[in-house]
Parts: structure tokens; sequence; C-alpha cells
């Protein structure tokens, strides 16, 4: 849940300065996938998960351990989130700035979509952190379900089949808008591997 409250409540609502349109068919599709999604896991865990004081003996570890996983990956993702928000307001405050100087009205100025290569946190080593800490975050609740908790793995399988492909090609696209120069020594998601 906490999660979820992030993602679709309080970034697009509150936290996201300015986001781009979304076509209703990519959001009903997302919408129905996390449906069918809190279905299958809340199904396992309440039908098929451990159910019985001798299924739960000796879990408590590694629903500990799950649990540190998943904040450690939840933290991660919100900052490495607002980094990306902090370039993105620190743009649109130089353009609004620019608009002024030039005697426009700073609120019909248009505010043009301007890229950076963000510098902090897992920046440094990996484009996109923010995948990576997402893919932490649900690893986690895989634990926290136990390894046999099938939706958890199949949630996750998922998000790193969809996910890499993106970063791959972001990759590519930083390197092309920025140059090799200033993107060696990054990789696309894993420090050190892809």
């Amino acid at each position: 849940m906490i999660h979820y409250f992030y993602r679709a409540l309080l970034a697009p609502l509150f936290l996201n300065p300015a986001m781009s349109p979304i076509h209703l068919a990519v959001w009903a599709s997302a919408f129905c996938f996390q449906v069918v999604n809190a279905c299958c896991i809340g199904g396992y865990l309440a039908g098929y998960g451990p159910r019985t004081l001798y299924d739960w003996a000796g879990t408590a570890p590694r629903i500990e351990i799950g649990i540190v996983i998943f904040l450690a990956g939840l933290a991660g993702n919100i900052y490495h989130d607002d980094e990306l928000r902090k370039i993105r307001r620190a743009a649109a405050w130089d353009q609004k700035k620019k608009a002024v100087i030039q005697e426009e009205k700073a609120k019909h100025a248009k505010v043009d979509k301007v890229y950076r290569v963000p510098e902090n946190g897992l920046f440094r080593v990996v484009l996109y952190p923010h995948y990576l800490c997402e893919w932490i975050e649900w690893c986690g609740f895989w634990i926290i379900g136990g390894l046999g908790c099938v939706p958890a793995r199949i949630f996750l399988t998922n998000e790193v089949a969809t996910m890499l492909p993106r970063a791959l090609n972001g990759r590519r696209w930083y390197v092309q808008k920025f140059g090799e120069e200033k993107i060696a020594g990054r990789r696309a998601v894993i420090p050190g591997v892809i």
C-alpha cells in the first residue's frame, strides 16, 4: 500500500510539477493490470500462502529481511524520483526567469522540456536507478511473501522484462543526446553490469 500511495497518488497529484499527458488507453491498461496483480497477490497471500501457525513458524527473519529490502528499495525509488523532479523544477524556474527578463508574462511563457544528466545518488553509476530501486523494492516483497509466492515472482519478472529494454534504449538516447564522454562509465540500470 505504501508503494501505491506514493506512486499512484502522492507523486502524480502533488509532487510532479508537470507530467506529460497520458492516453486514456495507457491509463486503463495500467489500472487493469494493477487490479489483476492485486487480486493475484492478495489471493495468494489469503488462500495459498502460509495459513497455519505451522506454516508461519520460522518465517519472522525472512519477513524482517524482506521488509528491510522493500523499504530500502522504496526509499531509493523516492530519492531518485525526487532528483528527477529537482531537475524539472530547476529547468522550469530557469525558463520562467528568462521569460520575465525578456518582458514576457511568466504565466503565459511556455516551459519546454529540458534534459540534463542527473548527477546525485546512484545516477553517478547508472542512468535509471529508480528502475533498479523498484526491482529491489519488489524483490523485498517477494521475500516477504516467500520464495513460493508465485504472483510476487511473476510481478518482479514482468517489471524487469518491461523496464530493462526501456533502460537500455534510454541509455542509447542519453549517449545520442549528450555524447559518450558525458555518459561514460554509467550503465543503464545495474551498476557495472548492464
